[in-house]
């Protein structure tokens, strides 16, 4: 029906992203995990889509990139995991953990995700190993904050959204600030753009 929605982003709630584009403001569910990786708001965002439809609701699922979407119609594959199930689990575990997690079949790292109990882990194990993770991965290009990248990871954020947040701070900082003020400032931004403040 539609793929994806381009425009500017008006506002980040729990799972919840809401975009205005011609004139219309999509209200859609998105993983907390991708509302970091999305823009701010006032900002240009494009958001892949996917639409729910039962006789009684609608919703929109919005995901940061095709790859994540993909994810989430897999997890949709798997016996006793809905929309929302498949959304509360990608927000509570980053694509490489869950990637890892399935291929290690690490039924303990699945259950430390809220709402996912042992019996489902399983199941997701079984039906989705192999299936995630590219064949031939492209390596993502190294972070000229490396340092900080691997502070951020420290505090138990996502690498490849540390990296995007600190490129995002970097674009906003004073050129004059160097050193250690700005690599202050720099981690600094970059944990609120995390935190989706």
């Amino acid at each position: 029906m539609f793929n994806s929605i381009r425009g500017t982003i008006t506002e980040k709630l729990k799972d919840t992203l809401r975009i205005v584009t011609g004139g219309i403001e999509w209200d859609i569910a998105v993983p907390a995990t991708d509302l970091v990786e999305l823009p701010q708001p006032g900002e240009t965002g494009q958001v892949f889509t996917w639409l729910y439809h039962k006789e009684d609701q609608m919703r929109v699922f919005g995901f940061s990139d095709a790859a994540r979407r993909t994810t989430f119609l897999e997890l949709l594959k798997v016996e006793g995991i809905g929309p929302k199930g498949a959304l509360k689990i990608m927000g509570g575990i980053s694509q490489e953990d869950l990637e890892s997690a399935l291929e290690t079949e690490d039924v303990g790292r699945l259950e430390g995700v809220p709402g996912l109990g042992k019996k489902t882990a399983q199941k997701m194990i079984l039906a989705l190993k192999g299936k995630l993770t590219p064949l031939s991965p492209a390596k993502p290009a190294p972070s000229p904050y490396g340092e900080l990248v691997e502070a951020l990871s420290g505090m138990g954020y996502d690498k490849r959204a540390a990296a995007d947040a600190l490129s995002k701070a970097a674009s906003a900082l004073s050129p004059a600030i160097h050193g250690a003020e700005q690599e202050q400032q720099l981690l600094k931004q970059a944990i609120l753009y995390l935190s989706g403040i």
